[in-house]
């Protein structure tokens, strides 16, 4: 199989990892240079990555202690969002859904 039939035959896989990983990872991007930049930064990289990763934030937040500072709201978010595509992988391959190795014998 080669890999553009892979991806059109299992869109229903790659496309929702690929956008929790895509979120995942800026989230990480969001705690790495909120290290180098203010809250309030008219950066727009900065911004950009706020406004991306602010609704996952606010859905962490609300099962997140209120004293929680907001780089450690940022990396539960994620933590959260990593298992979540670990869930959702595991959960399409118990269903026969995920795609496997070219090896593997069917």
């Amino acid at each position: 199989m080669d890999t553009a039939t892979s991806l059109a035959s299992y869109w229903y896989f790659h496309l929702p990892n690929f956008l929790l990983a895509a979120l995942m990872y800026t989230l990480l991007g969001r705690v790495l240079l909120g290290l180098m930049v203010d809250a309030d930064s008219p950066n727009y990289i900065w911004r950009f990555f706020c406004r991306i990763t602010d609704p996952v934030v606010a859905v962490v937040a609300v099962v997140t202690p209120k004293a929680t500072p907001p780089v450690v709201l940022w990396l539960f978010g994620f933590v959260w969002l990593f298992w979540l595509r670990v869930a959702f992988h595991y959960t399409l391959l118990l269903l026969n859904l995920a795609p496997r190795f070219g090896g593997a014998a069917s």
